[in-house]
């Protein structure tokens, strides 16, 4: 469905007559359509009886599971909603920037930036969805690199900004190195084995052999192909110690870009993890016949080589969760502090990954789509405030990317022109830091209460400390967000106030329904709930 709506959207572009009688808008709300239209037919083929443990297409390349079904909604349904945010409007029609100018004095050099953005947004979000349905290194290979050049484009596609191109530049070379390391992984893996095929790959591990020594060297090239692979993964979601790219990329990227980097690669990428760990961890056991004896000896595949994979997401979750506490501490510019809080959040889920239990599973299932929620709603109040607060140069300018807040100081006082913003932001806020009874206290509650009762008592006391400690940069957001700024004249408050429309009907009832979304999860839980057990069943047993 996306591709072949891809395809159209391109003959339309590159269709002069149709190009020119097309406004970039409309672009944007039909890709939203396409997203929500290709969300309905997964839903609809979502049965998980019937698919859960997978059903095999393109020569068994990609395989459809109940999961992978799931995953794909969530991915096209957030896509849809950050594809809202971009087109500005206010209620009387009165403020809508001019395209047309726009496209008249760069007619012969570029597109529109919001004719470009859907088109890649499509792309990435094509590679997000086939990435988590792959069952081949190769798939594998080819679908991550089909999300990442997307978003390396979005990151730089405001080629006037000096800092969105260094941005989108910094992140396309360290992008590139993880893409080395994950293929150099898939060549070692295939050179020990002649393996791609991911059901094959964990076939050979549980294998019988009458002869344990010969597989010795197989072993070390299967583990050691891994350990790089997911060392390639765990740089492109930006986990610690691999994240120094983040909070310059997040940083110097417009807003509306922002939101895609932080939510999507990550969503895709981590349950990738999720199906790697789970095809390792349950299928590493060897049965050994021993003919003079006739006893069956169990004996551990990986027995000292599967320890270092779990060290590697033990040491990435223990340091992302310290790191993005403690550094987020002095931190002046939202979005750094945001991506630092986003490395925090990685930790949690990384921890709930390595324990590789059926409660982790639905405390790691659960937390991301928490963290897909509160982060989305975040960024489009970010996107509003700054539409608000920096209306008189978007209107003069007719650049998006002069309206981005940059700065904590810059939110001083909103709560006395934007209340409702305010609110809205202080209980995402809230529920980032893990305050009951938001959503946010009721993921991290379910990864320390599986961390707890697998035995994990030290990494569940420095998370702990960890969502103590970050609490208080939450709070100084909050602050500066209710502490009035004496320097701005009543005069401007009125004039401010009256600006508040120009954010369009539908961003405000996004906005007003997610928030409502994280506040009230309490009194309904079960629908999400439920979801999420049962896919944690399904995985398990079709392991």
């Amino acid at each position: 469905m996306i591709f072949i709506s891809l395809l159209i959207l391109i003959v339309a572009i590159a269709t002069p007559s149709i190009r020119i009688n097309l406004s970039p808008n409309l672009f944007i709300r039909l890709s939203a359509i396409i997203f929500i239209y290709a969300g309905g037919i997964s839903f609809n083929t979502f049965y998980i009886h019937s698919i859960e443990s997978g059903v095999g297409i393109y020569s068994g390349l990609y395989q459809v599971t109940a999961i992978s079904q799931l995953i794909d909604m969530l991915i096209y349904l957030t896509g849809s909603l950050i594809l809202t945010a971009w087109p500005i409007f206010n209620k009387n029609s009165t403020l809508e920037i001019n395209y047309e100018t726009v496209n008249k004095t760069n007619e012969d050099r570029i597109m529109n930036p919001c004719t470009e953005y859907s088109l890649i947004v499509m792309f990435s979000t094509l590679g997000a969805s086939l990435l988590i349905s792959s069952a081949d290194l190769i798939s594998l290979y080819l679908s991550i690199e089909l999300q990442s050049f997307g978003v390396y484009i979005l990151s730089t596609l405001y080629r006037d900004s000096e800092s969105a191109t260094s941005a989108g530049l910094k992140y396309f070379l360290l992008g590139g190195l993880s893409s080395c390391l994950i293929l150099l992984g898939i060549a070692l893996i295939y050179s020990y084995s002649a393996i791609t095929n991911f059901e094959s790959l964990y076939t050979l591990i549980s294998v019988l052999y009458s002869d344990f020594n010969n597989l010795s060297d197989i072993s070390t090239g299967i583990v050691y192909g891994l350990l790089l692979i997911l060392i390639g993964l765990l740089f492109k979601i930006a986990a610690a110690p691999l994240h120094n790219w983040a909070p310059d990329v997040y940083d110097n990227s417009p807003t509306i870009v922002t939101i895609w980097l932080t939510i999507m690669p990550k969503i895709s990428i981590l349950f990738l993890i999720l199906e790697i760990i789970n095809g390792i961890n349950l299928n590493s056991t060897l049965l050994i016949l021993n003919s003079t004896e006739n006893v069956v000896n169990m004996v551990t595949f990986f027995e000292d080589k599967i320890i270092e994979i779990k060290y590697l997401f033990l040491i990435s979750a223990l340091l992302s969760i310290i790191l993005g506490t403690i550094v987020g501490l002095s931190q002046i510019k939202i979005k750094r502090l945001l991506a630092y809080s986003t490395i925090s959040h990685i930790g949690f889920m990384l921890l709930a990954l390595v324990i590789n239990t059926i409660q982790s599973t639905e405390a790691f299932i659960f937390y991301i789509i928490q963290y897909t929620l509160t982060n989305l709603n975040t960024f489009l109040i970010l996107l509003a405030l700054g539409y608000s607060i920096n209306r008189k140069i978007l209107l003069k300018n007719n650049n998006l990317i002069n309206s981005d807040i940059t700065l904590i100081s810059q939110l001083k006082g909103q709560f006395f022109n934007n209340p409702l913003l305010s609110i809205s932001l202080s209980i995402c806020l809230f529920s980032m830091a893990g305050v009951p009874p938001l959503l946010g206290f009721f993921s991290k509650y379910f990864v320390l209460y599986s961390a707890i009762f697998s035995g994990y008592y030290l990494l569940s006391i420095i998370a702990i400390l960890g969502s103590v400690i970050s609490a208080s940069y939450y709070l100084k957001i909050i602050k500066i967000l209710y502490t009035e700024d004496t320097k701005e004249s009543n005069i401007d408050k009125v004039d401010n106030v009256n600006e508040e429309s120009v954010i369009s009907n539908l961003h405000s009832f996004l906005i007003a329904s997610l928030t409502l979304l994280i506040l009230l999860f309490l009194f309904k839980p079960t629908l999400i709930l439920n979801s999420v057990q049962l896919l944690s069943l399904s995985i398990f047993n079709d392991c």
